[in-house]
Order: C-alpha cells, then structure tokens, then sequence
C-alpha cells in the first residue's frame, strides 16, 4: 500500500511539474509575441490624414463629375479612415474632436444618395469648414483644408463611363 500512495504521488509531482514547465513555455512565447506586436508598424494619425486629404480632394472630383458611384464610394473611405483612427490612434487627444465630422459626412451621403449637385457642393463645403474647425479645435490651425482646383491625381478619368 505504501508503494502505491508513493507512486501516486510521485505521478503527481512529476505531471505538476510538466505543467509548470508548459506554463512557462507557453508564458515564454506569449511574451515573444507581445513583444513582436508592440513592434509592429501602425501607422499614425499623419498617414490616416494624408489618405483622407487624397479621398477628400477625389471626392471633390466625384461629385462635380456627377460620378455619385465613385462619390459613394470616397466618402466611404474616408469613413473607414476615420474609424481607423478611432481604433489606431486611441492614445492621441486630438481624436476626442472627431464626432464633429459625423453630421458632415451624413450630408454628404444625403447629397450622394439624391444625386443633388447642388447638395453635394454645399455639404462639400460644410465637410471641408469641419475639418478646418477640428484642425482648429486640436491645435493644427496651421492645417488649412480648401476645396481642390486641379485633381490629385493625374491618372484617374472622374468622368462616368
């Protein structure tokens, strides 16, 4: 009987420690590739701006082209940008300022939806005051946004086809 208990229990010392030898193992890699993620590039909030500059600027050339598809689709990127930032850019104060842009892009996707010119030029106008007004709100007044006289591009028709 004595053979057994000690057999038992040196069965549970030894299954003890091969579970604390896989802790720390598995311990070991979570640690490995923490470390990995925290090195892995993110990219801050210039680049979002500078992708929503561009879709701003290919927006503006959507809509005076009546191109309400490729409309629809820029102000969706810039949508998508914005929720980025909201996911990437936690730690940035100046993110505090982005639901102002919200009533902006819902008259835009009205303007789109009714295929209004006119709409389209003036909720243009109220989007691009909007981000001046966040620019100014978050200290980058310096960071004057206008409505674009050429396209950013010189490689994309914004005409329909």
């Amino acid at each position: 009987m004595r053979l057994a208990i000690l057999f038992v229990a040196f069965c549970l010392l030894a299954a003890c420690g091969q579970k604390g030898d896989n802790t720390m193992q598995l311990q070991s890699k979570i640690d490995s590739l923490q470390s990995r993620l925290d090195k892995t590039y993110k990219p801050g909030l210039g680049e979002f701006m500078l992708g929503i500059q561009m879709h701003h600027a290919k927006l503006w050339f959507a809509g005076e082209a009546q191109n309400w598809k490729l409309a629809d689709f820029e102000i969706g990127e810039i949508k998508e940008a914005l929720d980025d930032i909201n996911e990437y850019c936690k730690d940035r104060t100046e993110i505090k300022s982005l639901p102002m842009i919200e009533p902006a892009i819902d008259s835009m996707n009205n303007a789109i939806r009714q295929k209004n010119s006119q709409l389209f030029k003036g909720s243009f106008a109220l989007l691009t005051n909007t981000c001046n007004n966040c620019h100014r709100a978050t200290n980058h007044e310096f960071n004057v946004i206008r409505i674009p006289d050429s396209p950013p591009v010189s490689n994309q028709d914004f005409k329909v086809n």
